[in-house]
């Protein structure tokens, strides 16, 4: 119980994304539990967007293209199969 409540006050002193090794844990195993954290917060998408500066005319041209192919998919997921003949 000490040992956690120590863990716990040592985390709270980073700021971001930490990941605590278990005992007897994987360094790999502990990788991996990292990116797949990162990916579900969606830290690096963020980071990604942020790298090069994006005009705003660029920007609505890129989320209109966007939401024209999702309007697509959901248009083709409803539609009736073609004839196979």
């Amino acid at each position: 119980m000490m040992n956690q409540r120590n863990q716990m006050n040592q985390m709270n002193k980073f700021k971001g994304t930490v990941i605590v090794l278990k005992e007897g844990e994987d360094v790999n195993r502990a990788l991996r539990r990292f990116k797949n954290k990162i990916e579900d917060l969606g830290t690096l998408k963020v980071l990604q967007s942020k790298e090069f500066y994006e005009k705003p005319t660029t920007e609505r041209k890129r989320k209109k293209s966007a939401a024209k192919a999702r309007w697509r998919k959901q248009l083709e997921k409803e539609s009736l199969p073609k004839k196979m003949y």
